[in-house]
């Protein structure tokens, strides 16, 4: 029941969609003959493709569909095929030719036929017998165009469809001369089509160019493999930059004729030199690798994007994995395999014990630089501080310092396990660059981390770490000044310019954990310093200074009430003439006065107050 109703669903969104998108106007017979028909091929198509499965490669799914469409626009337009219990043939011909709609036949015939070659041809790889039917299919898809392409032609339509309808058939005609290897021919048809599209995108608006401009870029693949299949060696370079961006049968097509081309050159590769030694490489599959590791160094150094470069190293990986189990198939037979890959003490690695530690070594080296851009794509998305805004795309997520931390665990780890790989235990070069590396992503990992303490206002922390981070930034260039070749130059560049950013942090680390002391005598002096001059400008008239806006606003003039100011005391007179004066005696006058002052009534007033 639910799975019907599904389906149900499913075909009314289609009805209303296909009854959008057909819909025209009433019309007499007077406005059809002024008007001339109109069918916009390559849009019809690509929207109808987009929506109904082949945005997943699901070319079954689009097969059904045209199937379906079909039916309703011949039953819209009563052109149906049945007559009662018989099947009637009816083609659509210029006589017929009256509506848009009836030049939806054979396009969407010719899709149908299409979709399902293509869906044959991903078939194929297991079924052999597929093949076939792909070409009778393409074959049948060739002819609905071509029949297209006769209606178009018709004075009833107009200029824009005939070319449309010219370019698609030239484009169908293309494939499938393609597909049975008439190179010639097929380039001829695919160049004539590739042409058409590009007139057509400058006579449209800017909208409608992009479909056309997208249009020729799909061509351009088939033109690039045309090229190297008829002698053309540069175009191989073409097509490992294509391999991944193209999508459809030519995906695959261009990774067989990558693998070919791969074991052609892989016969000549007998051996291969690392750390001074040569190693001879008898396995195919392992030769094709060691070429294709060639070939990815190549493709690194023309991509720019960190998105790019991360899914070559993930195809290296993936190739490099199949290598090494192919190895370790071989070594099972090795009795000194079995003790870990360690060769017995005193008894040298064999070849092939060598070769297995040489892709090891690449595989640990490609995933340590996998992570490196990795970390650089988590970089754009990292805010140092909590205040820092990023301008990120719908969908992104802000980066932490704790996902960078892990990368550096995982770089680390790889590096470590470089120096214990058997027959290059005793390599002290090798020892010594790979300690210069890991100090440095010691150091790295160190600053994250200090930095994670620092979005925390952990600062005593993250200054401790910050100042870890440098000792270990000191021993990594001293590592690396012992190596005695490698890119050191760079190294110590990129040491250098880590040690000043460390440095800046632990500085602003240390004075954030003395600010947040909170009570400590150096914090409170601190609040109370000011910047600004406090001076009134009646005691600063000798010198000009301009004001900032936002000390306009409460002018300081003088100083109100006015402030106090010393002033010196009435002086103090000592005189020191009156121990050298002699003043005249009093004697005689205190005697007269005590006389008259006696008896007993002079007693008795004194008792009662009398003076």
């Amino acid at each position: 029941m639910f799975v019907s109703h599904t389906i149900r669903t499913m075909k009314m969104e289609e009805e209303a969609t296909d009854s959008f998108t057909e819909s025209e106007p009433p019309q007499t017979p007077a406005t059809q003959e002024a008007e001339s028909l109109s069918l916009e091929v390559l849009k019809i198509i690509k929207d109808s493709q987009a929506r109904h499965g082949l945005r997943h490669k699901d070319y079954q799914r689009y097969r059904s569909y045209c199937s379906r469409r079909l039916q309703r626009i011949r039953k819209s337009l009563s052109f149906t095929q049945r007559s009662r219990n018989k099947f009637v043939r009816k083609v659509v011909t210029e006589d017929t030719l009256t509506a848009d709609r009836h030049l939806y036949i054979p396009l969407v015939s010719a899709e149908r036929a299409w979709s399902y070659a293509m869906q044959l041809k991903l078939e194929a790889n297991s079924e052999a017998r597929k093949g076939f039917h792909v070409i009778t299919r393409l074959k049948k898809a060739l002819k609905h165009a071509e029949d297209l392409e006769v209606l178009c032609q018709s004075p009833k339509c107009d200029a824009r469809s005939k070319l449309e309808s010219q370019a698609y058939l030239s484009w169908m005609k293309g494939t499938l001369l393609f597909e049975i290897e008439e190179w010639d021919d097929s380039m001829a048809a695919f160049k004539n089509a590739s042409n058409i599209y590009r007139k057509l995108s400058s006579a449209v608006t800017e909208d409608q160019q992009v479909l056309y401009l997208e249009r020729v870029s799909e061509i351009i693949p088939n033109l690039r493999y045309y090229a190297f299949c008829t002698g053309d060696e540069t175009a191989i370079q073409d097509l490992r930059e294509m391999q991944g961006k193209v999508g459809g049968a030519m995906s695959s097509d261009i990774d067989a004729l990558l693998v070919q081309t791969r074991e052609q050159a892989a016969v000549t590769l007998s051996e291969v030199t690392w750390r001074g030694r040569s190693i001879p490489v008898t396995n195919e599959r392992v030769r094709s690798y060691l070429l294709s590791n060639k070939e990815t160094e190549q493709e690194l150094s023309t991509a720019t994007e960190n998105e790019a470069k991360i899914s070559i190293y993930e195809r290296s990986l993936m190739e490099c994995k199949d290598a090494l189990q192919i190895l370790r198939d071989e070594l099972k037979t090795d009795p000194n395999w079995k003790q870990k890959g360690q060769a017995p003490s005193g008894e040298p690695v064999t070849s092939t014990q060598y070769l297995h530690t040489y892709l090891t070594y690449i595989r640990l080296t490609t995933t340590v630089q996998r992570n490196i851009h990795l970390i650089l794509t988590l970089k754009e998305r990292l805010a140092t501080t909590a205040d820092t805004e990023l301008k990120l795309e719908p969908g992104q997520k802000k980066s932490k310092p704790q996902d960078l931390i892990r990368m550096y665990d995982t770089i680390i780890q790889s590096l470590g396990e470089i120096p214990s790989l058997p027959g290059v235990e005793e390599d002290e070069d090798l020892r010594q660059e790979v300690k210069a590396k890991v100090l440095k992503f010691k150091a790295y990992r160190c600053y994250y981390l200090a930095l994670y303490y620092s979005l925390s206002k952990k600062w005593k922390e993250a200054a401790g770490l910050f100042e870890r981070a440098i000792e270990h930034v000191e021993h990594s260039r001293e590592e690396w000044e012992t190596v005695s070749n490698g890119p050191i130059q760079s190294e110590i560049e990129e040491l250098d310019t880590l040690a000043r950013e460390i440095n800046g942090l632990k500085y602003s680390a240390q004075a954030s954990s003395i600010l947040d002391a909170g009570d400590s005598p150096v914090v409170k002096s601190m609040k109370q310093l000011r910047l600004e001059n406090q001076k009134p400008l009646d005691q600063r008239l000798d010198r000009y200074q301009a004001e900032q806006p936002d000390l306009l606003a409460k002018p300081n003039f003088t100083s109100f009430p006015p402030d106090f100011k010393p002033a010196p005391c009435k002086p103090l007179f000592f005189d020191i003439a009156l121990n050298h004066v002699e003043l005249p005696s009093l004697e005689g006058k205190l005697e007269q006065k005590a006389a008259a002052a006696g008896g007993l009534g002079g007693y008795i007033r004194g008792w009662w107050g009398g003076k």
